[in-house]
């Protein structure tokens, strides 16, 4: 029975990876064409100076089979240059829930929905060539990966470098492939791929910064193998956050405290996110994770930030009571917060429910606390000879943040008011009349027994 089990079990998997790939092939059978800018350097001028930089219309097409051109494919926009028009084959992404799937590319694929816009899309897909020159590397994680010297023959070949984003920032994609020399039809050797090109996320919780790599098992550069690093940029400073030699399994000396990576995963599927286990105000920036092989560079930038709403509190709490003519200060201090983008500003709600702005206060400058968080303050001054508050409402500090908006609210009463609203004006109505009715009441009674005395002297003279 339990073998039956395990046997029912691995036939759904089976056949569960048997839609999938059916369901990615009629997907990807449009892979798209990119409109590509060629950019490389010219010529220096001498001296070791580097030139200026030109750049090209080029067209790429994209296809799962290297011999799938269509004449379709052929037709070449008037304003791009046919020397310019090249094709690579992509990868079969497959997003299976068993590692038994995943046999293909497991970070992406260039046949992604998002760099294949529906036709007349206004928005385009961004797209970049450059020339590459396979090359060692001085670093000391990725040094190891080039101690024996590798046959020249098989670096002898046109190599470019591509980098992609897909609308709406929902993928990059960076790509090192080569084609023999002379031919414009491209294969990829190493991609490195991010799902979350943009990230945000809340003070002290869990971030993982996505990237994964794929190499092409049939190149004799993927079988010698891999570094990963993750380095952390922010105007103009730099450092690097993790950095890891796969070929001899070490970490370097450089790791961030608290920033890790699923090395299992790392291996076993070319998992290379970056985890980091509690947020900072200062892991908002830059993120650039490389992946190297031998003589080869692919990596993608990814951009975090931390977003903190503030805490609000009015002081003095409660408030004290307020006398016509009387000046209140209220204080509202916005703590815990980042980034600095901030705006303040106060409302009264009186009795009658409608809300008036009272506008920002006086707003003090940005104060920086330990933890890299914010604050600031902004001072009300209520003049009550100016303002008719009747018997008074509630005070509102309200802060409009990147993080959301935040109120902090507080009662304030008013007595000893000169005008009386309408409730007590018709309630001091009712109290005179039923004083006057009262003393009328009396009057009467008091005129009545009075005349009942004189009745009876009359009739005792009589």
């Amino acid at each position: 029975m339990t073998n039956f089990s395990t046997i029912y079990k691995l036939s759904l998997v089976a056949l569960t990876c048997f839609f999938q790939v059916l369901l990615v092939e009629a997907s990807t059978g449009s892979c798209p064409v990119l409109e590509c800018w060629f950019v490389q350097e010219k010529a220096g001028r001498g001296g070791g100076l580097t030139g200026a930089t030109t750049q090209e219309k080029s067209l790429l097409h994209v296809q799962t089979d290297a011999q799938s051109h269509d004449a379709a494919s052929q037709k070449t926009p008037a304003d791009i240059n046919p020397d310019r028009v090249y094709f690579v084959t992509g990868h079969i992404f497959i997003s299976a829930p068993s590692e038994l799937c995943d046999e293909a590319d497991p970070a992406a694929t260039l046949c992604h929905h998002s760099l294949n816009p529906p036709r007349g899309s206004i928005k385009k897909p961004q797209c970049e060539i450059n020339p590459f020159l396979p090359q060692p590397s001085t670093l000391t994680w990725v040094a190891s990966l080039t101690d024996s010297a590798l046959s020249p023959i098989y670096l002898e070949a046109e190599w470019f470098s591509s980098a992609f984003q897909g609308l709406n920032e929902q993928l990059g994609i960076s790509t090192i492939t080569r084609a023999p020399t002379g031919s414009k039809e491209h294969n990829v050797i190493l991609s490195v791929t991010s799902k979350t090109l943009s990230v945000k996320s809340r003070l002290g919780e869990p971030v993982l910064l996505d990237c994964g790599f794929w190499t092409d098992p049939s190149s004799p550069l993927s079988g010698s193998g891999f570094a990963v690093e993750w380095r952390y940029q922010f105007r103009g400073n730099g450092r690097v956050v993790v950095a890891y030699d796969g070929k001899r399994d070490r970490l370097a000396d450089t790791q961030e405290e608290g920033a890790t990576l699923d090395f299992e995963g790392l291996h076993e599927k070319g998992n290379a996110s970056l985890i980091l286990q509690e947020a900072k105000v200062r892991h908002s920036g830059t993120y650039i994770c490389s992946v190297y092989l031998p003589y080869l560079l692919a990596q993608v930038a990814l951009d975090l930030e931390i977003v903190e709403p503030p805490s609000l509190s009015i002081h003095p709490s409660p408030l004290p009571l307020a006398v016509p003519g009387q000046t209140l200060n209220i204080l509202c201090e916005a703590s815990g917060f980042a980034p600095l983008s901030l705006d303040l500003s106060w409302e009264f709600k009186g009795a009658d429910g409608k809300s008036r702005p009272l506008g920002s206060g006086s707003v003090t400058g940005h104060r920086q606390t330990w933890d890299g968080t914010y604050s600031q303050s902004t001072r009300l001054e209520l003049d009550t000879s100016k303002l008719d508050l009747g018997t008074g409402g509630e005070i509102t500090c309200m802060a409009v943040h990147p993080g959301g908006t935040r109120r902090a609210s507080a009662t304030l009463n008013v007595i000893g008011f000169s005008t009386p609203s309408i409730e007590d004006s018709m309630a001091m109505v009712g109290v005179a009349l039923v004083l006057y009715g009262l003393i009328k009441f009396v009057s009467w009674t008091f005129s009545s027994s009075g005349s009942d005395e004189t009745d009876q002297q009359d009739k005792k003279e009589k």
